[in-house]
């Protein structure tokens, strides 16, 4: 991988929307209505080969899935007909599991390529006219003729991008979002069609969320990338800033009412209880309310990694001094699976929040919005920022470029 290839400005990457701005895009398309966009990708390469992602699935680190479909024809009174039976399997997966899967229309998925594969990364960037907070990842998915998940919908944006063979696209803004009953997948019962279309390599179709769709490979050789985004629904925002607060607030005021009348009634729940209570919990509206305390919780929050990913440090841990000197000749880059994002007080990286707001932060910033950083720009960072950078480095969080 060249120097100039790594260290390229996210900037100077064009949106890959065809002839559309990405200005014009969010105002007309992002979550509102879809888009079909010819040529997106044009003369595209793929981050993995078909061999790649079949190695890929094998992984136990990979989280992948086999969807597998058998149709049937079945005799038995009132209930005659064609019968579609669906299978899904956890990975990782052997070859032999492939070759079991022979007998039915299967499809492979992989999310997070982005994590094993610095193309994929690559390819996730060049959709950084949204911010990283709500790029969620790269899925890969591969599938012999006939192959898909069914008709369904997603909660979130996604753009499917085809990157081999052909598929197949069918979508629809139908309101019944009703579901197929005891399936180990999310099959609309009634999907009805509206458009269209047949994807070759480097087309590619963004949906909004809530958008029912329904793809089907073409071709045995069918391999379309999902780049999704995050959508998180009220309740997880909610669970997660009262998850926060548990460790971040110290409320020490106790339920008192020393003006506590008699009652008849001791069962009931009175009314100045209720109005008591209210009041104690006025401390953790307010947080929700502090800007300070809020911006500390979304950083923290979608820089946390998923559950299934780890870090490894270094096999040899070079020293503070050491470090330096090497990362002020070769430049920095972040591990694949790292999260790092800013705001105007704080940066944060894979859940923690690093330094408040000063001159060091430039460094940082950069760092996360190219995730990288060249000799020269590390050689600029204030010997705070450089030390910093050198506790992430022995996490296993950076590394040297």
């Amino acid at each position: 991988m060249s120097d100039k290839k790594l260290f390229s400005s996210p900037a100077t990457l064009n949106p890959p929307l065809g002839n559309l701005s990405a200005e014009k895009f969010l105002r007309d398309h992002w979550q509102k209505k879809p888009l079909l966009i010819r040529h997106a990708f044009p003369n595209f390469e793929a981050p993995l080969t078909i061999p790649e992602i079949l190695t890929l699935a094998k992984r136990e680190e990979a989280e992948s899935r086999l969807i597998m479909r058998r149709d049937e024809i079945k005799i038995h009174g009132k209930n005659s007909g064609k019968h579609t039976d669906w299978q899904m399997q956890q990975g990782p997966f052997k070859t032999k599991d492939f070759r079991a899967a022979a007998d039915s229309v299967w499809t492979l998925l992989i999310q997070d390529t982005q994590h094993f594969s610095h193309e994929a990364h690559q390819l996730l960037q060049r959709f950084n006219f949204i911010p990283y907070a709500r790029i969620d990842d790269l899925m890969v998915s591969y599938a012999v003729k006939g192959g898909g998940v069914g008709p369904h919908f997603d909660s979130y944006d996604v753009f499917l991008l085809q990157g081999h063979g052909q598929r197949r696209w069918q979508i629809s803004a139908q309101q019944d979002l009703r579901l197929q009953a005891e399936r180990p997948l999310k099959i609309l019962s009634h999907f009805k069609a509206e458009e269209e279309w047949l994807l070759n390599p480097g087309d590619m179709l963004y949906l909004p969320p809530g958008c029912a769709h329904h793809g089907v490979a073409e071709t045995d050789d069918c391999v379309t990338w999902s780049i999704g985004f995050r959508a998180p629904s009220q309740q997880e925002i909610t669970m997660g800033f009262l998850d926060y607060l548990r460790d971040e607030i110290k409320l020490d005021g106790q339920y008192q009412d020393d003006d506590l009348q008699m009652t008849s009634r001791p069962g009931e729940i009175g009314a100045d209880m209720l109005l008591r209570v209210s009041k104690m919990l006025d401390e953790i509206r307010a947080a929700a309310a502090d800007k300070k305390r809020l911006q500390q919780f979304l950083g923290r929050h979608f820089t946390e990694p998923k559950s299934h990913v780890y870090f490894d440090a270094p096999e040899k841990i070079l020293s503070l001094r050491a470090f330096t000197k090497a990362a002020a000749a070769q430049g920095l880059m972040l591990d694949l699976q790292t999260r790092l994002l800013y705001d105007e007080l704080s940066v944060f990286l894979n859940g923690e929040q690093l330094c408040n707001a000063d001159s060091r932060n430039a460094s940082w910033q950069t760092l996360a919005d190219g995730r990288a950083l060249s000799a020269v720009q590390f050689k600029a960072a204030s010997p705070a920022a450089q030390a910093l950078m050198y506790e992430a480095y022995c996490s296993g969080y950076i590394h040297l470029a």
